[in-house]
C-alpha cells in the first residue's frame, strides 16, 4: 500500500541565523548572509568571503563533552534536528523507535576536525591525535548521533552525493515511508568547510565569486554579472511522518512530500550538461512519481547557484520541462541570501520551500540586477512575493552530474 507522507517537523541553522522564525523573517526581508570571512585569515585568497553561521551555540543543544568530540557539521545537525522535533512533537520510545530512522546528507563531512587533528600530528605527533577524530568527522555520524540522542532505532543512513545529497536525504527519507519501511524520518543535510583548504580548493577551481568588496551582493543567481558561488554553512532538517500517526495525535502538518527524482548526467566531474539534459529528466521523474502534469507546478526553489554555466543549465532543463508554463512559474534561489551549503543545500532549500506552501509567501532571488537574456524567466527579483502556492519543486544538482528533485503539495485531507 502506498502510503501518504507529510512534514510536521522543522529546524535550521544558516548564515541568515539559527531557528526558523529567524531564517524565515530573513529570507523573506531579502537579507543577506554574506560577509568577510572571520574563521580564519582569508586575505591570501582570491575569495574572502562565505556565508557564515554567527548565532550559533552549540552548548544550547549539546552536552559539552559531545561539543569536542564531534566536527561542527554535526553540531548543525544534531542542533537542527533538536528544533525539528521539538517542533514535530514526535515522541520516540519503545512502542515506535524501530519505525523511525535518521537520514542526511554532507558533501565534505567534517573536513575542519580533519585539518585540525592533521596540524596536531605535524606539530605534535601521532600519539596526540585524539580518539574521537575519526568518529568525529565521519559523515553517517550526523544521522548516527542523531539517532543516539532521540532513539531512533530504524533506517541510519548517510547520503554523500555532493551538492545534491539532503535533497537526496529528503527524497530517500519519502521513499521509505511511502513504501512502508518506516513510519518517520528525521532527514536532512548539514556542511561547515568554511575553512582554508576547503577555500583553496574551489578557488583553484575558479568556481567562487571574487565579489571581496561587496559580499552581500556577491551571490547573485541568474544575473548576467554573476562571477561564481559564495561558500556558506549550516543545516536544514524536516520531520518527515506517515499522514495516519500524524492526524492521530493530531500535528499540524506544513506540506506533503509528493514527488521525488534522481538522475546523473553522465557528462563530466564538475560541470552541468549545457543543455540540462540530467535535470531535464530529474524533474520530469519527479512529476511522473508525484503524478502531476508540468502545469500544476506553481514554484521552484531554484538550484541556481550564481555560476555561468549552472544558471544557465538549469534555466534550460525548466524551460524543456515545462514549456510555455515555465514563463509563468514563479523561480527563485534562496542562495542568493545563505550562499551555497553544498551537501547542506538540499535540506536548506526543502524547509524554504514547505514555508513557501505553508504561509504563502515566495522568497525573492536577490541581487538580481541586470537580465541575463539567456536566463530569462521570472526569477521573483529582489523582493519577496505573496502568493498561494499549492504546489513547489526543489532542485538540487551536485559535482559528478547527481542530481535531485523534491516535489511538496499544500496538504489537502
Amino acid at each position: 500500500m502506498i502510503r501518504r507522507v507529510v512534514v510536521t517537523g522543522l529546524g535550521m541553522a544558516t548564515p541568515l541565523g539559527t531557528g526558523v522564525e529567524k531564517n524565515w523573517e530573513a529570507v523573506c526581508a531579502g537579507k543577506s548572509g554574506i560577509g568577510p570571512i572571520t574563521k580564519f585569515d582569508a586575505s591570501p585568497f582570491q575569495s574572502q568571503i562565505a556565508g557564515e553561521v554567527t548565532d550559533f551555540r552549540s552548548e544550547d543543544f549539546m552536552a559539552k563533552q559531545q561539543i569536542r568530540r564531534f566536527d561542527i557539521f554535526i553540531h548543525y545537525a544534531v542542533a537542527s534536528a533538536r528544533m525539528a522535533m521539538e517542533d514535530s512533537g514526535l515522541k520516540i520510545d519503545s512502542s515506535n523507535a524501530h519505525r523511525v530512522g535518521s537520514i542526511t546528507g554532507s558533501g565534505l563531512g567534517g573536513l575542519t576536525m580533519l585539518l585540525h587533528n592533521h596540524k596536531v600530528l605535524l606539530e605534535k605527533g601521532p600519539r596526540r591525535i585524539s580518539p574521537f577524530f575519526i568518529p568525529g568527522i565521519i559523515a553517517n555520524m550526523a544521522p548516527g548521533q542523531i539517532a543516539i540522542e532521540f532513539g531512533a532505532k530504524g533506517p541510519n543512513i548517510s547520503i554523500e552525493t555532493a551538492c545534491a545529497a539532503s535533497c537526496h536525504a529528503v527524497g530517500e527519507a519519502f521513499r521509505l515511508i511511502r513504501e512502508g519501511v518506516s513510519d518517520a524520518i528525521i532527514a536532512g543535510g548539514s556542511e561547515a568547510v568554511v575553512n582554508p583548504l576547503a577555500l583553496g580548493g574551489f578557488c583553484s577551481m575558479r568556481a567562487l565569486s571574487t565579489r571581496n568588496d561587496e559580499p552581500e551582493k556577491a551571490s547573485r543567481p541568474f544575473d548576467l554579472d554573476r562571477d561564481g558561488f559564495v561558500m556558506g554553512e549550516g543545516a536544514g532538517m524536516l520531520i518527515l511522518e506517515e499522514l495516519e500517526q500524524v492526524l492521530e495525535r493530531g500535528a499540524d502538518i506544513y506540506a506533503e512530500v509528493v514527488g521525488y527524482g534522481l538522475t546523473g548526467d553522465a557528462y563530466h566531474v564538475s560541470a552541468p550538461e549545457p543543455e540540462g539534459e540530467g535535470a531535464i529528466s530529474c524533474m520530469k521523474m519527479a512529476l511522473d512519481y508525484a503524478g502531476l502534469r508540468p502545469d500544476q507546478i506553481d514554484y521552484i526553489n531554484a538550484h541556481g547557484t550564481s555560476t555561468k554555466l549552472n544558471d544557465l543549465s538549469e534555466n534550460k532543463a525548466i524551460k524543456a520541462v515545462f514549456g510555455e508554463h515555465a514563463y509563468k512559474l514563479a523561480i527563485s534561489s534562496t542562495k542568493s541570501m545563505t550562499g551555497h551549503l553544498l551537501g547542506g543545500a538540499g535540506g536548506v532549500e526543502a524547509v524554504y520551500t514547505a514555508l513557501t506552501i505553508k504561509r504563502g509567501i515566495i522568497p525573492p532571488t536577490i541581487n538580481y540586477e541586470t537580465p541575463d537574456p539567456e536566463c530569462d524567466l521570472d526569477y521573483v527579483p529582489n523582493v519577496a512575493r505573496q502568493a498561494k502556492v499549492t504546489t513547489a519543486m526543489s532542485n538540487s544538482f551536485g559535482f559528478g552530474g547527481t542530481n535531485a528533485c523534491l516535489i511538496f503539495k499544500a496538504f489537502e485531507p
